[in-house]
């Protein structure tokens, strides 16, 4: 520990306002840390609220308002003339909800007495970061410790130049203001097939293309097969096992190149196109030359309470090595970098306990271990599911695709060891499992779980009982 002292240095400065950034700031205000915040955007939130989850879901959100109003009827109510979809208005709602998320973290920081500053922030070498204004000016801030929570942009494929106009990222496909005639999605993880759910549900002809032999493919086999099935039947196009050779941009479109082994090369036209092929973190200028940090590709290697291979230096988010590019992942590893710093004894988080969402129509929602994994890693794997096809709250919001699959150790008394949720508020329903997992929950406890009738968290209990044999209502 530094033997700085004065009331000029900070106890930490955290590098970035994102889920990750913000969090370990308010927790180091609540602390009683002398905390500083460095931001470069105008705006605190980082990815996640400006550009990524929160602006994507309110999109999302309007997608389901105009496909509830397009089947109104089936639930006896009458709208004069067709539903149709208002992009200005979608985007005018989008910024309004950003906007006041934003504007919730700027009163946390606050409120926690966290000192912040505007600017891009660097480290300077042990105990030192500076913080370069818009102006050119520059900070010097003193601080015993640093956290870099810098975040992530959109990959970019090196032979596919993002123009803004006819080939988008996540960034621009946000902010687009026409309506794409037809969208070819590049990528089929999360941001993928979330814009493509999107589009589909506003009206536009939606292909998505994938190199990998099926969608979504960090998800569990059959959740990954069902999920394709119900894209399908919503009319959008799926092409799995296919490379993109090349792209030509023409003013009003861009015609794809496509190649599937053992088959003809083919082209596709489209009038948009969206690289969602990941994101890459955000270190290349952030000082880590002054330390002894060394980055794989820009990713940062941390131990299990967030700390780099220099003193003093934590990392956290999409920029640390090995750990999903989540929002709640971010939040959680500042929780355990402040405690840590502060001198506290955190748990290390145990990642195989971290859920996924995708928000796309269908949901996902998943934790723990897929079959494949659980099988891979030696476990005796049983396995059941249960469809919402057969629960009375699904029903009655007339959307009944998809199902709840256990993974369980045959060989430990049906320990819980993975839940995977497709279907309605899959993203809502996965947060009932991660207490299974973390207090190592057996199927036979939960099957004697009362829950609540009618919900779709039924869903939830009926799957533990058709995984021990004796499924009720089915």
């Amino acid at each position: 520990m530094s033997t700085m002292q004065g009331s000029d240095v900070f106890d930490v400065v955290v590098i970035g306002s994102g889920p990750g950034g913000y969090v370990a700031a308010i927790k180091a205000g609540q602390l009683g840390l002398k905390t500083a915040l460095v931001e470069r955007d105008t705006r605190f939130g980082g990815t996640c609220l400006l550009r990524g989850c929160i602006p994507t879901k309110a999109l999302l959100e309007s997608a389901e308002i105009i496909d509830h109003a397009r089947e109104a009827h089936e639930f006896g109510i009458k709208i004069e003339g067709t539903p149709s979809v208002d992009l200005t208005g979608v985007h005018k709602r989008k910024d309004k909800v950003v906007a006041q998320n934003a504007g919730g973290v700027a009163f946390l920081l606050k409120k926690n007495k966290v000192q912040t500053f505007a600017g891009h922030g660097r480290i300077a070498g042990p105990g030192a970061v500076t913080v370069t204004g818009a102006d050119g000016a520059v900070k010097h801030l003193t601080t015993r410790n640093v956290i870099l929570a810098t975040g992530s942009a959109p990959r970019i494929l090196p032979h596919l130049p993002v123009d803004g106009v006819r080939v988008l990222t996540s960034d621009e496909l946000l902010e687009l203001r026409e309506m794409p005639r037809h969208l070819l999605v590049l990528g089929a993880g999360a941001v993928g097939v979330e814009f493509a759910s999107v589009y589909a549900s506003f009206g536009c002809k939606v292909t998505v293309v994938e190199l990998m032999d099926r969608l979504v493919p960090v998800e569990d086999d059959e959740v990954s097969a069902e999920f394709e099935k119900i894209f399908r039947r919503r009319g959008i196009e799926v092409l799995t096992s296919t490379k993109l050779a090349a792209v030509q941009v023409s003013a009003d479109g861009v015609t794809a190149r496509l190649e599937r082994e053992g088959k003809e090369p083919f082209s596709l036209t489209a009038s948009h196109l969206l690289v969602a092929v990941g994101r890459r973190p955000v270190t290349e200028d952030c000082g880590l030359d002054t330390t002894n940090i060394v980055a794989d590709r820009g990713f940062i290697a941390v131990d299990g309470f967030q700390r780099t291979t220099q003193a003093g230096v934590y990392a956290i988010g999409d920029i640390v090595a090995g750990k999903p590019q989540l929002a709640h992942a971010a939040s959680n590893e500042a929780i355990v970098a402040v405690e840590h710093l502060a001198g506290l004894d955190p748990p290390p988080i145990l990642w195989d306990q971290c859920p996924g969402c995708t928000y796309s129509q269908p949901e996902i929602g998943s934790v723990g271990l897929t079959e494949r994994e659980a099988r891979r890693r030696g476990y005796k794997v049983k396995t059941g599911k249960f469809p919402f096809s057969a629960i009375g709250k699904a029903k009655i919001m007339n959307n009944t695709a998809g199902f709840v699959k256990f993974v369980v150790d045959e060989a430990c008394h049906d320990q819980i060891l993975g839940v995977h949720i497709i279907g309605p508020r899959a993203t809502d329903l996965i947060a009932e499992a991660g207490p299974l997992l973390r207090n190592e929950f057996t199927l036979e406890e939960l099957a004697r779980t009362i829950h609540a009738h009618p919900t779709l968290s039924e869903a939830v209990v009926e799957a533990a009982h058709a995984t021990l044999g004796h499924a009720i209502h089915l």
